[in-house]
């Protein structure tokens, strides 16, 4: 199952994942994204955290505006689910 960092603040986003069998680890910090396929983000601080650039390689998926259930759908089309 693809580990998904999700940022502290989207604690429902973060259930929502988990409900679907995704593996989640909080982003406390530039450290924590590493070796995660997949970053949801707030969007409200882009970028803050380093996580946009090259510390990880897959898509970061930016919440703001989106329910738990669309970041969920948008972490599905990501890896093909």
């Amino acid at each position: 199952m693809p580990k998904i960092g999700i940022e502290q603040s989207l604690s429902n986003v973060e259930e929502a994942l988990k409900a679907k069998g995704y593996d989640v680890v909080q982003l406390k910090n530039e450290e924590d994204a590493k070796g995660c396929d997949c970053c949801v983000i707030t969007g409200l601080d882009s970028n803050v955290m380093g996580i946009s650039n090259t510390v990880t390689a897959g898509p970061v998926i930016e919440a703001n505006g989106l329910t738990a259930e669309e970041v969920c759908q948008h972490v599905d089309s990501a890896f093909n689910r």
